[in-house]
């Protein structure tokens, strides 16, 4: 009798924990702890990550340094604290230091800091400019500093970076002039500086100075570069930088390997072509330099970067690495001569594989786990302990070890707990194949409190990009669930354009932006609801940011499918999206000319051109500093409606850029579309 008693309070038990699981909030997202990329120690035995303690009143909102053993043997413990964030932090190679930039007391720029690890001590200022400074990279003797700092051109000490800064407050007028092309970059209008690197030893009482002094490349007007990166011997820097970056007007530009020697500070290029390099990295004994590389001014949308190699300092044998891997890189880590783990973006997920130079044989790690693994950092010892961040799309990234292609070792729970409340929707995955007999994936995902003896509206999601992918992760802009709520359905699909399905699949929207990917997106809604028996068809809409906003206006100019539309930073005349972007020429090689040029793309997929047919309730958002896709485009976009009296509603961010990033904005946002959709759904 006992036995069945407890039985049944069990059951009772286990059927009010599930009742008890509660609908996602916008409240129960923003508070969940962040967890930025592992930075894994040189003897693989700890690893530092820093974590955010989030907060809708963003003076309280900083991100800390904590630290965890590899092992798992030990809790994660925070290394810094007070006001003021830690990024950009990195071990030493001999493991005693961490270096990291902050912005603390009396800061008026952020600098860099120096904490010691393998002794007590609290951590210390390093730099001191007047420009700030940031990226710390090691010397490979653990005895100097690399970074960057924003100067101002042939200003190589701090004292004329000061001077400069004292008259620009002097001056009384106000204005920006350009004579040439870019003059704004995503959500701010660019000056005269530039990004220079600078070295530091580990004595705050020494001076950094400029690499670019005294060389040809410092006194270059128009240099702009990426990366640093130091020689296995210390006595030069590889740079990646771009000359002609003020010929974007018509044409890409290209960032090639500069060599800075040290002693006489001569400069080098190491490459040349049409070719973009970056993510430098060497082997162990120095002898190999790895890079990505990716091919330029080619007229394609899309140009899938390779890992290559090349003997050092040579500059000798060059040589594609794994070839026929046709998909995104996301970071390559070099174990020895002979093997590299790579962390891939393919279909939807990001993916760990190891790959032998040698034989060619490649594992794929962890492959029936679903979600994504990303920030992969691997440790020089012989044991190569790899770390990453692992993620889904019910929980947000924590820090994980791959013991093995089968086996992870979870080493932070920051966020399990309070998930464990909530009940999220299920995920359906489903193919069909397109028009031309493409394979075309999306996914399906359920709201909470499924019930699928009844119907529910679809939200169809459509991605940015064109260039990117709905995956298996967590996401903040968008959140899966957040949307879904227990009210929708949501489907999101991958036409072509996406990628992770091969580079061929990403190139070939080019002439067609908007009317083969919004048809591939009709037919994916349409085979959902001949699958799942729960969808409304009589209640859709359709709602995107960036690429899908654009996606979304397209879908007000040719169909009458949707019962309403949002569309955020969303074009709706690719003229005079081409006219006010920060960036230009990849417009012309979609629309396959210039706009005056005969090109019929131009008139053909452009939404302005079919304003007569806009009929569907639409709402507008805009970011007022978003410099990808201007204002214009949302205040052009609302007059047309308003001018048609068509429903519309027109939310601009002053503070917001290109994605809506503030707390209270975001929830006001989340607010502002739920409301729509239950408006008109």
């Amino acid at each position: 009798m006992k036995t069945v008693q407890f039985f049944i309070l069990l059951v009772w038990s286990t059927i009010l924990g599930a009742q008890e699981k509660s609908v996602f909030t916008h409240e129960d997202m923003w508070n969940l702890k962040r967890v930025s990329a592992p930075k894994i120690s040189p003897d693989g035995k700890w690893v530092i990550f820093g974590l955010t303690e989030p907060s809708y009143d963003e003076k309280e909102q900083f991100q800390d340094i904590y630290v965890c053993a590899t092992d798992g043997s030990s809790s994660p413990r925070k290394l810094t604290g007070g006001k003021g964030s830690e990024s950009a932090y990195s071990w030493s190679p001999d493991g005693n230091w961490i270096a990291f930039t902050a912005k603390r007391d009396a800061d008026e720029k952020s600098q860099i800091y120096l904490l010691p690890f393998t002794k007590p001590g609290e951590a210390f200022r390093l730099t001191n400019l007047s420009t700030g400074a940031s990226n710390p990279q090691w010397s490979p003797d653990s005895k100097q500093i690399l970074f960057s700092s924003t100067v101002y051109p042939q200003c190589f000490a701090d004292s004329c970076n000061k001077k400069k800064m004292e008259e620009e407050k002097k001056l009384k007028f106000k204005a920006r002039i350009y004579e040439q092309f870019p003059i704004r970059s995503w959500d701010h209008w660019l000056d005269n500086k530039q990004t220079h690197f600078f070295i530091q030893s580990l004595s705050p009482t020494d001076t950094a100075y400029d690499v670019l002094f005294k060389t040809a490349l410092g006194n270059t007007e128009n240099v702009s570069i990426e990366e640093a990166e130091w020689s296995p011997d210390q006595q030069s820097i590889l740079l990646t930088t771009s000359l002609d970056v003020n010929e974007t007007a018509y044409k890409e530009n290209s960032n090639h390997i500069y060599k800075i020697n040290l002693k006489d500070s001569t400069s080098t290029v190491l490459t040349k072509g049409n070719f973009d390099y970056g993510q430098l990295s060497f082997s162990k004994n120095g002898k190999i330099l790895y890079c990505q590389r990716a091919t330029n001014n080619t007229q394609d949308v899309y140009a899938l970067p390779k890992l290559i190699q090349f003997d050092y300092p040579e500059m000798t044998n060059e040589r594609l690495i794994f070839n026929e891997l046709d998909r995104p890189i996301h970071a390559a880590k070099m174990i020895d001569e002979e093997r590299i783990y790579f962390n891939v973006e393919n279909e939807g997920r990001d993916q760990l594989l190891q790959y032998n130079i040698k034989t060619k044989e490649v594992e794929i790690w962890n492959k029936n786990r679903s979600g994504c693994f990303t920030n992969m950092d691997v440790s020089e010892n012989n044991d190569a302990v790899v770390v990453a961040n692992y993620e889904s799309m019910n929980h947000p990234p924590e820090i994980v070890r791959i013991v093995s292609k089968d086996s992870v070792l979870k080493l932070t729970n920051f966020n399990t707990a309070k998930l464990s409340t909530v009940d999220f929707g299920s995920v359906e995955t489903f193919w069909n194949k397109n028009k031309k007999g493409r394979n075309i994936r999306s996914m399906l995902i359920k709201p909470s409190k499924f019930d699928p003896n009844k119907k529910y509206p679809l939200l169809t999601l459509m991605h940015g990009g064109p260039a990117g992918s709905w995956k298996e992760n967590w996401s903040y802009r968008w959140n899966y669930h957040l949307l879904a709520k227990n009210e929708y359905l949501i489907l999101l699909t991958d036409f072509t354009g996406s990628t992770g399905y091969g580079e061929q699949f990403s190139k070939e929207i080019k002439l067609d932006p908007f009317k083969g990917p919004g048809e591939e997106i009709l037919e994916a809604a349409q085979q959902a609801i001949k699958k799942f028996s729960y969808i409304d068809a009589t209640r859709q809409a359709a709602a995107g940011a960036s690429y899908g906003g654009h996606l979304a206006n397209w879908m007000q100019a040719t169909t009458k499918h949707f019962k309403c539309l949002i569309s955020h930073a969303g074009l709706v005349n690719s003229v005079s999206q081409w006219g006010t972007s920060d960036v230009v020429i990849g417009r012309e090689f979609m629309n396959g000319s210039v706009p005056w040029a005969n090109s019929p793309v131009w008139k053909e997929q452009n939404p302005f051109n079919y304003s007569a047919r806009f009929q569907t309730p639409m709402l507008i958002t805009v970011g007022e500093q978003d410099f990808r896709v201007p204002l214009n485009n949302s205040i052009e976009n609302f007059t047309i409606h308003q001018r048609l009296k068509i429903p519309s509603k027109l939310i601009v961010f002053p503070e917001e850029n290109h994605w809506i990033l503030k707390a209270e904005n975001s929830r006001f946002f989340y607010n502002e579309v739920h409301g729509w959709l239950k408006k008109y759904l």
